[in-house]
């Protein structure tokens, strides 16, 4: 038997997923388990129940061969009606997806809810459609990766995005640092293509470049750090929802998206959101006015707020 799960998006977008995963492997427990992703997200795989083979998939391209004429499909990219046909075009024998008006065969699904959780949404979905779901299994095993010394039990502060809507004021992210450092170490984290960003920062915040460490793991090796680290600072982005997947304690800044809509979940008094109640486009090119009113002054209160911080003896 042969289940393909459509999500063809991001680390985030990923995360979110864990549980429907799970819940699908309970349904299907001897069915080879295909998640349609793209390629760059398969070594976090194994660190799920449930996922038996990440095949490459690019949002709403054509299936590769490998995808077609399955047992049951499930489309966890959106609620249509694109990503719907995309998966009735591989011809499965039953598609699992919310109810569209555009496409028939969608229509006994249940119906989509646009003020819903994203882990919620596909929890929902799959328990309406006979397969019970539980959003709290989002937890990630621990990677099997060695974190060097230094950069374990630290502040791990990621100041990048992928738009300029949720990239929070450089100058306000060195202050932040500057105050991390009086808990302890900060390690601080980005893609490769934001050394300029993360090295201007470690400049200013006074932080030796062995710390700066964007676009120097991949990504297992990313998660690894997050999973030993002590606390994680940074906004709307996949880096939130390692932090949430590990359980490790997180300040979260929100800007143009609601944290109703992707904050931590379940959020057991580890994770603080900030955020003004102002949305607005999570891909435009100028910073977000909500998240500008955030203050470095909030930030670093909700750090120290942060379960354990208070007990840490500021460092000399």
């Amino acid at each position: 038997m042969k289940i393909v799960v459509l999500r063809p998006l991001g680390l985030g977008d990923f995360l979110t997923g864990v549980p429907a995963y799970r819940a699908i492997a309970d349904a299907f427990p001897a069915a080879h388990r295909i998640l349609a992703a793209p390629a760059a997200l398969a070594p976090l795989t194994a660190l799920v129940d449930g996922i038996d083979q990440l095949v490459d998939t690019a949002p709403l391209a054509p299936l590769p061969g490998a995808l077609h004429d399955a047992d049951v499909a499930i489309d966890l990219h959106g609620r249509g009606p694109e990503s719907q046909r995309v998966l009735l075009e591989a011809a499965p024998r039953r598609l699992i997806a919310f109810a569209h008006p555009a496409v028939p065969a969608t229509i006994p699904g249940p119906a989509w809810r646009a003020d819903e959780h994203e882990v919620e949404r596909w929890c929902r979905m799959l328990t309406e459609s006979g397969i019970p779901a539980d959003p709290a299994r989002i937890r990630l095993r621990t990677p099997p990766v060695i974190v060097p010394p230094h950069l374990r039990d630290a502040t791990v502060i990621h100041p990048g995005a992928a738009s300029e809507a949720r990239r929070w004021p450089l100058e306000r992210w060195v202050q932040v640092a500057r105050a991390a450092r009086q808990i302890g170490p900060v390690v601080v984290t980005g893609s490769r293509t934001e050394r300029a960003r993360t090295s201007a920062l470690v400049h200013a915040a006074g932080i030796a470049p062995a710390y700066d460490v964007a676009g120097r793991t991949d990504l297992l090796e990313l998660a690894a750090l997050v999973a030993q680290a002590g606390r994680v600072v940074c906004s709307d982005t996949g880096m939130a929802h390692l932090a949430t997947a590990f359980g490790i304690p997180s300040v979260v800044l929100f800007g143009p998206t609601s944290p109703d809509d992707w904050g931590p979940r379940p959020n057991d008094g580890r994770h603080i959101v900030l955020w003004h109640g102002l949305r607005g486009d999570p891909h435009a090119n100028t910073i977000d006015a909500g998240l500008l009113r955030i203050a470095s002054d909030d930030v670093i209160a909700a750090l120290h707020s942060l379960p354990g911080v208070s007990a840490i003896q500021p460092s000399a």
